[in-house]
């Protein structure tokens, strides 16, 4: 609750006049203060009422790509049974608010409002919670509460379209063969039971010497798998306009385009990234890349079940929780040590055949990393973004690609994407 300018000047005035009347004996100025006090007290009493509504929205859509429209639809009820609702509203759309009138809302009545998600930028917008102010007839006092959840908007990156997908070494020789489920009888590695993997594939007697059950995971040698993996340090991506980097914002599009031409493709995509990061708000069962949260063990397991899915197809890319929604929720962390370390892991656990990394002009100096995954990935791609100059040909023995955005590197996408 809070005492507005009018109501503390009032209030200041009662407790003036009421010492003045006591002090010189002048009950009208005691009446005065009384009464101040009073009509102070009362717009306490009247802001405190609770009013019971009913917060719900609709997001539409609730994932676009960046520019592309997207609405809200906020519809507020009032459940009480006695009075009608006469409130200041608002909704928090990302850094903006939104007016909502609620003036004479009776009970059982509803109001609904709709209007524009910003989509400007990439990212995770957070729609609400509702801000009810509740004021007296005075001015004295308001009091604000908050009403319903928070909704989010997931923006998507820019998505360009790709003449070519790298397929690797993993071509039989009667072409792209689908995967089985599971993947087919080659024995791969162990990893950890999550919820839906078959009893049968359980492996019991490491799951007896561990404590914890153990599932076998096999894998389709004949299908070819992308690894995208995403350089989002803070020092990879130095120049910063507005609080946004835009080698990064090029970096997510140039993954968002690869990801979605493989699924498009039908063939098993990872996303990854440099610093690992929570997973974000998603749909139930989603685990993201929550490697903190998980260990790279089970990250690893899961990317694996994913991706030799039945008919070898990879996840949806914009399905909840998916990597589209990972780029969305990706940012910039600090972490200039972390390339080395998940370059080791990546190398150690060969998640594919085809390696693309994307970084900015700050990263060329750590491609030495990178190249020491050739060993483990038969084909790896570079794609530097916002660079001065040119990588120097040749630089760890890698396939580059200097791009200012996404869109130029979808088009040398292409003179380098014929595996």
């Amino acid at each position: 609750m809070g005492v507005t300018a009018r109501g503390v000047g009032l209030l200041v005035a009662a407790v003036v006049l009421l010492g003045a009347g006591f002090r010189f004996a002048y009950p009208e100025l005691t009446l005065l203060g009384a009464a101040a006090g009073t009509a102070v007290g009362y717009a306490a009493v009247v802001a405190a009422w609770r009013p019971r509504l009913t917060v719900t929205r609709h997001a539409d859509p609730d994932r676009v790509a960046r520019g592309e429209p997207a609405g809200m639809t906020l519809t507020v009820r009032n459940t009480g049974r006695l009075r009608a609702a006469s409130l200041l509203a608002e909704d928090r759309c990302g850094d903006d608010t939104v007016a909502v009138p609620l003036l004479r809302l009776r009970p059982g009545r509803d109001t609904t409002v709709t209007y524009e998600v910003p989509t400007r930028r990439r990212g995770v917008v957070r729609v609400g919670p509702l801000r009810v102010t509740r004021r007296d007839p005075l001015g004295l006092v308001a009091l604000s509460r908050p009403y319903g959840g928070t909704t989010p908007v997931w923006v998507h990156p820019r998505i360009h379209p790709l003449a070519a997908v790298p397929t690797g070494a993993g071509r039989s020789l009667d072409g792209r063969v689908d995967a089985v489920p599971h993947g087919s009888i080659t024995f791969d590695s162990l990893r950890e039971y999550v919820v839906g993997d078959e009893l049968r594939r359980v492996h019991w007697r490491t799951s007896a010497r561990v404590g914890e059950l153990m599932v076998r995971e096999n894998v389709d040698t004949s299908l070819p798998r992308i690894v995208v993996l995403l350089d989002n340090r803070a020092t990879a991506h130095p120049e910063r306009r507005g609080g946004t980097a835009a080698s990064f914002e090029a970096a997510c599009e140039a993954a968002a385009s690869i990801v979605t031409a493989a699924v498009r493709a039908d063939l098993p995509v990872v996303l990854l990234l440099v610093v690992p990061a929570l997973a974000p708000e998603a749909g139930p069962g989603d685990a993201g890349d929550a490697v903190a949260t998980r260990g790279w063990a089970g990250l690893r397991g899961r990317l694996r079940r994913d991706a030799h899915r039945p008919g070898g197809a990879a996840p949806q890319a914009d399905s909840p929780g998916g990597p589209l929604d990972r780029l969305a929720a990706a940012d910039l962390v600090d972490g200039d040590d972390a390339l080395q370390a998940t370059t080791a892991r990546v190398r150690r656990d060969r998640l594919g055949d085809t390696l693309v990394f994307l970084t900015g002009p700050g990263g060329r100096g750590d491609l030495g990393h990178v190249g020491a995954l050739r060993g483990a990935y038969p084909s790896v791609v570079v794609g530097v973004f916002g660079a001065t100059e040119p990588t120097p040909p040749g630089a760890a023995g890698l396939v580059v690609i200097d791009a200012a955005d996404g869109a130029q590197f979808a088009a040398e996408w292409d003179g380098v994407g014929r595996w």
